[in-house]
């Protein structure tokens, strides 16, 4: 935790001081307003570090005034350095080009003002856009065939919930939605796949009660994430349990005899500890295999021991980047960032981009999602 914690503030500090030599470059900003820059610049920095005290000794009003401020900015910050990066590999392409042609291609070169002012208004512009994308949730529809199901049940509808990130940004008005889809959805199953809650949780009074109203027929199942851990794992379990989520800790479950579902702790915990290390192999191997089974895993990693032993891993944490273009990477690291994916021996994996978002409050190219998927019993489906 430490070690990310350093490499974020350094890499956060480093696209600081590129913005600020871009914004000198282009305004030929002079002492005073290249201190006042500098200055914001570092609130800016320290404005996660600030959030957390705050709110960890009850200033919440001040500390949700600076989440807004910090995380926007931060979202801003990102998608300018972005699309200024752009501008930058076209002008080495242009030097390197005119260096192997021995030409003058000068004119073709934009000024360092077309090269900070057309990323700056993009980055606005995308900021503006993805405030709202945000808090647009979608509802995707998955349906899945199986032989699994008992006589008696011919359909069975599964929601699932990710990465709400319930905390400063993430309160009432976004449950109320979240919450909303879900009813209308009527599920069978409701399962949250992680990051439920974000960071400090206190004044969180009527949130959980909320979830809590949700009372599917056969129950609403959960596992953590790593936001539980940086949340406080006792009081984010406490708070999942009173919104009405059985926790799924290295732990399964056979529902009358119609579905399993098994559960793992997020990594983060079993590396700090928190966490009895049983793998997955072990978990399911003891299972009814003539039953549809779902492993709820916070990240969309699949244990190659495991395949084979469940027919659907449920899983989020990546929110498929919630910025373009970070969906890039999100993409090269998980085997997937979004959406289904067969694996091999009949199971799949399916990673939902989450409800929520983390840090900024803007998605751009990633909208929230609730999924609502719907096994379907067909007979001769191996």
């Amino acid at each position: 935790m430490r070690l990310f914690l350093v490499f974020f503030f350094l890499v956060y500090s480093l696209l600081h001081v590129y913005a600020f030599f871009k914004a000198r470059s282009a305004l030929s900003l002079s002492f005073k307003p290249g201190i006042y820059l500098t200055a914001f610049m570092l609130l800016m920095i320290l404005s996660p570090f600030i959030i957390n005290i705050s709110e960890r000794y009850g200033y919440e009003f001040f500390a949700r005034v600076m989440s807004y401020i910090g995380y926007l900015w931060m979202g801003g910050l990102l998608l300018f350095f972005s699309s200024s990066l752009l501008f930058d590999i076209y002008r080495l392409f242009v030097y390197v080009s005119a260096f192997i042609l021995r030409k003058n291609l000068a004119v073709m070169i934009p000024s360092a003002g077309s090269s900070f002012f057309i990323p700056l208004l993009l980055s606005i512009a995308i900021s503006f856009y993805g405030y709202f994308e945000a808090k647009n949730i979608h509802t995707e529809n998955l349906i899945i065939r199986t032989s699994k199901l008992p006589d008696n049940i011919s359909k069975l509808k599964i929601v699932q919930i990710s990465d709400v990130h319930i905390g400063l940004i993430i309160r009432e008005e976004r449950l109320k939605n979240i919450i909303r889809i879900i009813k209308e959805a009527k599920p069978d199953i409701l399962v949250s796949t992680g990051d439920l809650v974000d960071g400090q949780i206190n004044k969180l009074e009527g949130l959980a009660e909320m979830l809590d109203e949700i009372k599917p027929e056969y129950g609403k199942f959960a596992v953590t994430g790593n936001h539980e851990f940086y949340a406080g794992i006792d009081q984010a379990l406490d708070f999942t349990m009173k919104a009405g989520f059985k926790l799924l800790r290295g732990e399964w479950v056979s529902i009358e005899g119609i579905i399993n579902i098994a559960g793992v702790d997020d990594r983060t915990l079993y590396t700090a500890g928190l966490s009895e290390n049983i793998t997955e192999k072990e978990l399911l191997t003891g299972l009814d295999h003539n039953k549809f089974t779902i492993l709820l895993k916070h990240r969309p990693l699949v244990d190659n021991d495991s395949i084979g032993l469940f027919d659907l891993q449920l899983s989020g944490h990546t929110h498929k980047g919630q910025l373009f273009p970070f969906s890039l990477i999100t993409k090269m690291y998980y085997p997937s960032d979004s959406g289904i994916l067969k694996l091999v021996d009949n199971s799949l994996l399916y990673v939902s981009r989450g409800a929520g978002t983390w840090g900024p409050p803007i998605r751009f190219l990633s909208p929230p999602e609730v999924t609502v998927i719907e096994l379907v019993r067909q007979s001769g489906i191996q």
